[in-house]
């Protein structure tokens, strides 16, 4: 039950980057009654047919998106010296890797 939770809050705050609806008051709106079945938003309609995000990205499911983030790491390094010292570097996020960070509020630097 926890990750449905978790998975319905992550899908609202990268909406714009999913086939998800990112409009639902304007897709309330165009709802003729309430027991009318659910309507797209417009904005939704576009993204659905274009494929593309409001500046031009590729729209992703939250699979595909979920499989992107994955290749984000974290290295720990040793170094080979006479004292070594270890340390971690994490690899620099692509720009759309940054800007689901970005909605989710999440710092990757760990």
């Amino acid at each position: 039950m926890l990750a449905y939770y978790v998975e319905w809050h992550m899908r609202e705050a990268l909406a714009l980057l999913l086939f998800d609806d990112d409009d639902p008051t304007a897709a309330e709106a165009a709802r003729t009654s309430v027991v009318a079945p659910a309507q797209r938003s417009p904005r939704a309609q576009h993204k659905a047919s274009t494929k593309l995000t409001a500046d031009g990205a590729p729209l992703h499911s939250f699979r595909t998106l979920l499989n992107d983030l994955a290749t984000v790491a974290k290295n720990r390094i040793l170094p080979s010296t006479n004292d070594p010292v270890p340390f971690d570097v994490v690899t620099t996020p692509t720009a759309l890797q940054q800007r689901a960070f970005d909605l989710l509020k999440v710092n990757y630097r760990m």
